[in-house]
């Protein structure tokens, strides 16, 4: 029975990226939800490799932390001083010299390719016992590229770098794509050999297809069959063209699924995000992280969510929600914005110019509008009212607040925390409820109105509200009965009657 092949992966990740004019190596630069690094590590790990090796230099130490993020396993090794991609290679194999089989040569800038790529790279080395074989594609403009130099056989004659190339090599269109895999043994003999004998003065891991070709040993050539997959970036115009091909990639294969984007050319999905069959999502919509969009649910237009989960046949619109939960058929926004921790039970609703932070919002509970709920638990079908403010920090510590079900909070209300109105329970428009409502109860804080008459003509004479306030008193009747009804109907007393229920708060 054949025994499997041994496979070690070399990411070459140590280059400053000095045309990104960044403070942040080139290959921690983010696109849609993974660095350039990120990308190319989850496009080699089908391979299933023994070992993965990533060179590292400049922001050596945010390279490393990085790794210990996304990739824990993976081993990084310095390359001090960038003396050509032979020299990060060779500094890579002697950092694991136990390493035997296939070794697989990746640059840290190309976040396009695929896996399925790289492994037909693989697959047709080793099948034919090559002792190298390099990632070609054929590309419109090949400027800044090395290019792939073929005998009159179509045999692979060597790799030659623009800087280093004759103007008959340079009209060529067939590139090296950065990607490679070689046998361990024969690579590493060949990186003994090589010379700084070049325009820029290093080692070449290029030069190693000339060595072995030289020396009589098997090489190929693998054509990717898109050669977008092989783009890589050397500024912030090129890292940003990149974005735009990976946005359309994913765009084209979530509507293949059954998901509708609207406006494809606004939307941008990460490659980390989830949306199920049904889901639409209008423009001017972001969905990142970890996000995941249930089935028939309804997003944007102009929405972002960062790690947030949307239930099946939601409704997000006009919102911001950074690693949330909106329940099955809970609606939000417009203009509302889901801080942490914040979750909404089924078909609860979270209206224009809410805020809710680290909060359940129970199922069918409402709080349609320009309210903060922070630190709270609202029960199923409570419904809240607009302006109403969950004041739970004192300054120091944060403190929580509990809503009933079925409880009724009136409008401009501020629940002092910590504080429970029980389930039933009601609360007064304008009130600060600091102790607890029981059951069924009506909390009320309100202090009763006074008028007092004449005000504005002694304090804001000669105003547009004097004058109007004299022209409605001379067109009615001024009599003490009038002003005696002004003052009930205004007054303390109909803070508890029937008919002040529902003026508390708005739906």
């Amino acid at each position: 029975m054949p025994q499997p092949h041994l496979r070690t992966v070399v990411v070459l990740a140590a280059g400053e990226g000095k045309r990104m004019k960044s403070a942040l190596p080139k290959v921690l630069h983010p696109l849609l939800g993974r660095t350039l690094l990120g990308h190319v590590l989850t496009a080699a790990a089908p391979l299933a490799a023994d070992r993965t090796v990533v060179v590292v230099g400049h922001g050596a130490e945010q390279v490393r932390a990085h790794l210990t993020e996304i990739a824990p396993e993976a081993t990084a090794v310095l390359q001090a001083e960038q003396l050509g991609t032979g020299h990060a290679v060779r500094i890579a194999l002697d950092a694991v010299p136990e390493v035997s089989g296939t070794v697989v040569v990746i640059n840290g800038d190309v976040p396009l390719l695929r896996a399925e790529t790289v492994a037909a790279l693989v697959e047709a080395h080793e099948g034919e016992g090559a002792a190298a074989t390099v990632l070609a594609a054929e590309v419109p403009d090949p400027t800044g590229l090395g290019r792939i130099v073929r005998d009159a056989d179509g045999r692979l004659e060597q790799i030659v770098e623009e800087r280093d190339a004759s103007p008959a090599q340079r009209a060529l269109r067939e590139i090296n794509a950065g990607i490679y895999a070689f046998d361990v043994a024969r690579l590493r003999d060949a990186l003994g050999k090589l010379s700084t004998d070049n325009d820029q003065g290093e080692e070449y891991l290029t030069d190693v297809f000339g060595l072995l070709v030289s020396a009589g040993e098997p090489v190929g050539v693998h054509v990717a069959a898109d050669h977008v997959e092989t783009l890589g970036c050397n500024d912030r115009v090129e890292l940003a063209g990149l974005r735009r091909l990976l946005r359309d990639r994913v765009n084209a294969a979530w509507m293949r699924t059954g998901v509708s984007i609207l406006d494809p050319e606004t939307t941008w999905i990460d490659v980390t995000a989830t949306v199920e069959r049904d889901a639409v999502i209008d423009q001017n919509t972001q969905l990142r992280g970890t996000t995941v969009v249930g089935a028939q649910a309804v997003v944007g237009p102009d929405v972002t969510l960062i790690d947030t989960v949307v239930g099946a046949a939601a409704t997000v619109l006009r919102s911001h929600a950074v690693s949330a939960e909106v329940g099955p058929g809970a609606s939000v926004g417009p203009y509302a914005y889901l801080r942490p921790a914040a979750k909404l039970a089924e078909k609860a609703k979270i209206g224009t110019f809410v805020e809710v932070k680290n909060s359940e919002v129970g199922a069918g509970a409402k709080v349609p509008h320009l309210s903060y709920v922070g630190d709270a638990t609202i029960g199923a079908k409570a419904n809240i009212g607009a302006a109403t403010i969950f004041v739970n920090y004192d300054g120091v510590n944060k403190h929580r607040t509990t809503v009933g079900e079925a409880a009724f909070i009136g409008c401009d209300t501020s629940l002092i925390a910590p504080v429970e109105v029980g389930p039933g329970a009601y609360v007064a428009a304008g009130s600060a409820i600091s102790q607890d409502v029981p059951a069924g109860a009506l909390g009320v804080t309100r202090a009763p109105q006074r008028s007092i008459e004449g005000w504005v003509a002694r304090k804001r004479p000669g105003t547009a509200s004097a004058a109007a306030a004299e022209r409605a008193q001379s067109a009615s009747a001024d009599t003490p009965a009038a002003r005696e009804g002004e003052a009930i109907h205004g007054g303390a007393e109909t803070v508890g009657g029937p008919s002040s229920a529902g003026d508390t708060a708005t739906e």
